[in-house]
């Protein structure tokens, strides 16, 4: 990725960053506490459930952890596709993502949050973000990963001027946390005031902003630079 497609780039990938916070919303208070972008939190919740910590379920974070990586595949093989030119792969995946979102949002409509169903719904969403892990490191912005802020948090402190250092890319380091907290809480009130499908159907909403939005950028991207 050229560094001037970085700033076109990145109110996009922030809209994933939104979406990432839903959706782990949506698993966590909805479907057995497992995360289904934040595998990090998978792994140490599974040592958890081995350990013998109640209420932690061994087959939803193993579910989401395989799942994850299964989407990580697709978002490969999408980006060695549609990897042209960040605009075009983004708005392809997150047009592919807009069904995930609607068929897990279906899901908890027809069914319910519980059992062999949650299973499902979990698997679902952690395709869906890993697809969109695999992309966005694809595209390679630095300090946006939309999924996981702990490297983007230790940027901020490291580069801090207390620490000596130049507060590089500070804006947006800064806005990344603060839009993964923002879908966290949306989705949060969302659950317990609309229901869970009303929360995926926001995250639905969103991608299909961020896909629309990138295709419009497609011609853009495709000009040549002076």
């Amino acid at each position: 990725m050229r560094e001037h497609d970085d700033y076109a780039l990145m109110p996009l990938l922030f809209g994933l960053t939104l979406v990432s916070g839903l959706a782990d919303a949506v698993s966590f208070l909805t479907l057995g506490q497992v995360f289904v972008a934040n595998m990090t939190g998978n792994v140490v919740l599974l040592g958890f459930a081995i350990g013998g910590a109640k209420n932690i379920s061994i087959i939803g974070s193993v579910t989401a952890i395989a799942a994850f990586m299964l989407g990580g595949v697709v978002g490969g093989i999408l980006s060695r596709r549609h990897g042209e030119s960040g605009p075009h792969l983004l708005s392809v995946t997150t047009f592919f993502k807009i069904f995930l979102m609607l068929g897990a949002a279906a899901l908890v409509w027809r069914f319910t949050t519980a059992g062999g169903i949650a299973y499902a719904i979990d698997a679902v969403l952690a395709l869906s973000m890993g697809v969109q892990n695999a992309v966005v490191r694809t595209l390679g912005v630095p300090d946006i990963t939309t999924t996981v802020i702990t490297q983007t948090l230790t940027g901020i402190a490291m580069d801090s001027t207390p620490a000596g250092g130049n507060n590089i890319r500070l804006g947006r380091r800064v806005t990344s946390v603060v839009v993964m907290f923002a879908g966290a809480l949306i989705g949060a009130l969302l659950i317990f005031r609309a229901g869970v499908p009303a929360a995926l159907i926001a995250a639905a909403v969103i991608l299909a902003i961020v896909s629309a939005w990138a295709w419009r950028l497609r011609p853009r991207a495709a000009q040549p630079q002076p």
